[in-house]
């Protein structure tokens, strides 16, 4: 997923810095979005404030602060057992990881702003800036929503039950849509009310791809979840003989 990512996020940067014939569809198709009135203005205005840091990074923390109260509840529940070390030792890495990568958004999307100038869409224009690809809250919420169902998924909380690794069946599809369906609804509210360009929107979601993937990676290398099964399980010991007359 990650080379994926990276490969389609420098295809879209290309043609975007080149002027390529897809930057010229984008922006046709662009228009076509920001007119289209079977989607209401006051809908897609909703979805396209969901990318706001002020909306996405509470979500965020929020979901951070439930997987450090898991997380140290299981630790000191292992503690008390005499097991603190190994990948749940490291309950904290996830919620850590997950705030590098949420300040990591603005480190790459600002750059790239400042040097492709992007020109944005014609609700835009006289705005007194240029710099539009990628998009700044699509990439946002991506990371924010992508990283809060992806801890939800994963569970953490050493040593908890079931319910905290989380559940292996509809939980983890129900999290997975309603974080996919939340970041198309930004997308969309972000284009159809003429803030961004359809590509500007991809390319954030590429971009997004490589930093989740990339804390996955981290987390599974690092903070591996830890089964039921995998736990030391320590052999019942037999009673002694009872000694010869």
């Amino acid at each position: 997923m990650l080379l994926l990512c990276a490969l389609l996020f420098a295809v879209l940067t290309w043609q975007v810095a080149a002027h390529g014939p897809l930057r010229t569809y984008d922006e046709r198709l662009g228009r076509g979005v920001a007119g289209a009135r079977h989607i209401p203005s006051s809908v897609a205005e909703f979805f396209a404030d969901l990318g706001n840091t002020v909306v996405a990074v509470p979500v965020l923390l929020g979901m951070v602060g439930l997987v450090m109260v898991l997380g140290w509840g299981g630790w000191r529940s292992r503690r008390g057992n005499g097991a603190t070390g190994g990948p749940a030792g490291r309950w904290w890495l996830p919620p850590l990881a997950a705030g590098l990568a949420l300040a990591a958004v603005p480190v790459l999307v600002v750059p790239l702003k400042l040097w492709l100038a992007r020109p944005g869409p014609p609700r835009m224009a006289g705005g007194g800036q240029d710099g539009f690809y990628p998009s700044g809250h699509a990439a946002t919420a991506a990371v924010a929503y992508g990283v809060a169902a992806l801890l939800l998924i994963r569970g953490r909380g050493p040593g908890a039950g079931r319910a905290g690794r989380g559940a292996r069946g509809v939980l983890p599809v129900a999290v997975a849509t309603t974080a996919v369906l939340l970041n198309l609804g930004v997308g969309v509210g972000l284009v159809r009310r003429g803030y961004h360009w359809p590509l500007d929107v991809l390319g954030s979601w590429c971009l997004a791809g490589v930093v989740l993937a990339l804390w996955w990676a981290v987390c599974d290398r690092w903070a591996p979840e830890v089964s039921a099964s995998s736990a030391p399980v320590t052999a019942p010991t037999s009673p002694s003989p009872p000694p010869l007359p």
